[in-house]
């Protein structure tokens, strides 16, 4: 079969990459423009843009990426494209008048969601009425007064059958959230609560004082030989609930909503709480910006600041930001400052000295509970790598034991954070309470390593976790992570390095996401100039997807 055809062995389930099998197939003198090399080409560049975020890529950019990568006419790749449409390993689709291709998993996906999202506003869930009177009597009970905003938002979400509630930080989200939890429940309505990662889940919990899942824990997630998630819960085997509450919408994906909406009773009432001017989701699909740009869905956006958060310039500084303002960077003594550094040496240097002694000295905090240092970047001096290994040094300088993984040595003591959702990896707490499952993002403190029997223990938050040779491949140092990796977390202090990078690494909403980050002071290390630079650079991550145009077209 490879013999006939190498290209075989980059299919999905293999893991073999495109450049490894073509270097195989070119030594055993396939010719450059034989029609399985192109088609396998075509695919892959599909794939690799799938990384990127994209659904689909458009016709006229597909064939000449793929003509110039693999050296070849760009009629050869015409032809094999018509041919992987007409035998449906590819999906052609027309988007605003232009020829779109998907990977037919990427298509069904954002089909399916838009049919569901049409078929919930077809059929909402049940009109609970006397709204106006719930929401004075919460107010009279709880001596709080909403905002108009906010009480359209409580309205919609109970006489509506799907509602986007989308707002900056300060402008009262959590607040609006509640009163719509509370006033669903007196209603008789069973509510579940979910989010994409643990921290974020966690966080749902503390602030709503209701249980919350990850997304991939509410849908029972199982993983198939290929290591792949396959969710219990789905069409035949629905979720129990009236109303499903998902928040930090922005990190999910097309497939992961798809399976979401796949598990929705018909009837069920659906909210999305997120930031729009939030980065994107890791995985494919422009979900949230889609849904709301689409016209098609009850969406109320909170935009008015209350006053107990304008006294923070963490709030007042990320509104400044996302309205295309440079933050005041005059006072100092807020919880947001700017710090002069005038070179990579410098900002470095002062990042260490900030983690190690300053902020310890000054507030009594500590890199392992307190600080989280946020950068745009995983390379150059001030990318994740190199600043990992200098706060290492400083912050555990006598580690004793530990376990080489990937780029890092991890030691005892070390601050450590998980990469990806691991359900099976079994922790205990001191009350001898045991369970299973590290999320994605979820930061400990390394506290045993044994290289003998090959066991790791993380301590996060109350529960510690064992790891063994297999899993401990899941951990990365976690003194400095990604903006990116850093989505769903709040941490007390954050420190940001701030310099002229990867232009495609230095915008506004990277910037934004870095700063809400933060809940009691945020640190800017760096270069004024690069920040008025990111604060300028509006340029979304441009996604190509079909999830808006599905949603606006006539069934």
């Amino acid at each position: 079969m490879i013999e006939e055809n190498p290209y075989i062995l980059c299919e999905e389930g293999l893991g073999i990459s495109f450049e490894t099998a073509d270097m195989i197939a070119l030594a055993h003198h396939e010719p450059k423009d034989s029609r399985v090399r192109v088609r396998a080409a075509l695919a892959h560049v599909l794939s690799h843009n799938r990384l990127n975020g994209h659904t689909c890529l458009p016709a006229e950019k597909l064939l000449p990426t793929t003509a110039q990568m693999l050296e070849v006419d760009p009629a050869a790749c015409e032809a094999a494209l018509r041919e992987m449409i007409n035998d449906n390993s590819l999906v052609e689709d027309t988007l605003e008048g232009k020829e779109f291709i998907f990977l037919p998993s990427l298509y069904d996906s954002e089909q399916y969601v838009a049919a569901r999202i049409k078929m919930l506003m077809r059929f909402p869930a049940m009109v609970i009425g006397g709204v106006e009177e719930k929401i004075r009597h919460i107010e009279e009970h709880d001596q709080i007064e909403y905002a108009e905003l906010q009480k359209k938002a409580i309205g919609e979400a109970l006489t509506k059958g799907l509602l986007i509630l989308t707002g900056g930080p300060g402008t009262g989200k959590t607040t609006t959230l509640n009163a719509i939890i509370r006033l669903l429940r007196e209603s008789g309505q069973k509510v579940m609560l979910c989010a994409p990662t643990g921290r974020a889940a966690q966080r749902m919990t503390a602030v709503t004082g209701v249980e919350a899942k990850t997304i991939h824990r509410l849908l029972e997630v199982s993983y198939d030989i290929d290591d792949k998630p396959a969710f219990k819960k789905n069409e035949r085997n629905l979720l129990n609930c009236d109303a499903l509450i998902i928040d930090e919408v922005s990190m999910v994906d097309s497939q992961l909503l798809e399976s979401v909406m796949r598990a929705l009773p018909l009837s069920c009432r659906l909210i999305l709480v997120g930031d729009s001017n939030q980065l994107p989701s890791v995985g494919a699909g422009n979900v949230l910006h889609d849904l709301i740009t689409s016209g098609e869905i009850p969406v109320v956006t909170l935009t008015e600041i209350f006053r107990q958060s304008m006294k923070s310039l963490i709030v007042m500084n990320a509104h400044r930001i996302i309205n295309g303002e440079m933050p005041d960077l005059s006072k100092r003594d807020n919880d947001f400052f700017f710090m002069h550094s005038p070179s990579f040496e410098d900002i470095a240097y002062t990042i260490g000295d900030l983690c190690n002694r300053r902020l310890k000295n000054t507030y009594g905090y500590n890199m392992l509970e307190n600080i989280q240092v946020l950068s745009p970047t995983k390379k150059t001096m001030l990318g994740t790598y190199e600043l990992n290994n200098r706060l290492q040094a400083l912050v555990n300088p006598n580690p004793s034991r530990g376990v080489k993984v990937g780029y890092y040595t991890l030691y005892e003591g070390d601050k450590v954070m998980q990469s990806k959702n691991n359900y099976n990896i079994l922790w205990t707490k001191e009350d001898d309470e045991v369970g299973e499952g590290v999320f994605n993002g979820d930061i400990g403190v390394m506290v045993e390593v044994n290289t003998a029997a090959k066991l790791y223990k993380v301590r996060f938050d109350d529960k510690v976790a064992t790891y063994d040779a297999d899993s401990i491949s899941e951990l990365e140092l976690a003194y400095a992570c990604t903006v990116h990796k850093s989505q769903g977390n709040e941490f007390d202090c954050v420190i940001m390095p701030m310099f002229r990078g990867a232009p495609q690494l230095m915008y506004r909403n990277l910037l934004y996401t870095a700063v809400t980050r933060a809940k009691k002071m945020l640190i800017i290390v760096g270069n004024e100039q690069a920040l008025k630079y990111m604060v300028d650079n509006n340029r979304r991550q441009l996604r190509y997807s079909g999830l808006k145009t599905f949603l606006t077209r006539e069934s």
